[in-house]
């Protein structure tokens, strides 16, 4: 995995691929220190690091215009043909009010709301369409908030 700064003002890491899988690749763009940590937390679940998938930490003030240049050149690292997947954090926040730009763009889905479950389910299923892996990023995210207590209960009754 390699590290590289861009101008002291953002982290960016990101994974190099052979070419030889065509699959959806994944940006995320997030408050520092977020996408990073999503990296570290895949890494750790999947014992290795996922490829083709990109963070992109913004940092407290940080220009837009540098964010939108830094997420242009990631997509087009990242896209093989079969799209890219942009997820940001909060709806709102600078990252995400960076991506409208990218909306525009074939090949590119934009997501809010990032979570662990959100980001596995997309890694699990980049390799089906672009529209697959927006629907079961959604799904991982909604499905991956539960009421744990109430999960317990039911299941100590039972």
């Amino acid at each position: 995995m390699g590290s590289v700064e861009h101008d002291g003002l953002l982290r960016s890491k990101h994974v190099a691929f052979d070419g030889n899988n065509s699959m959806v690749g994944i940006i995320l763009l997030t408050h520092a220190p977020l996408g990073q940590a999503f990296l570290a937390a895949a890494t750790h679940v999947f014992r290795s690091a996922p490829e083709r998938i990109e963070a992109i930490d913004v940092i407290a003030d940080q220009n837009p215009a540098d964010v939108q240049k830094l997420a242009i050149e990631a997509v087009k690292r990242l896209d093989d043909g079969s799209g890219v997947l942009v997820i940001t954090d909060v709806m709102g926040g600078t990252p995400s009010n960076c991506t409208g730009f990218l909306c525009g763009l074939e090949n590119v889905q934009v997501i809010a709301g990032i979570s662990l479950p959100m980001l596995l389910r997309a890694l699990t299923y980049r390799n089906d369409t672009l529209d697959v892996v927006v629907e079961m990023a959604l799904a991982g995210g909604q499905n991956g908030a539960v009421r744990v207590d109430n999960r317990i209960r039911l299941a100590s009754s039972a």
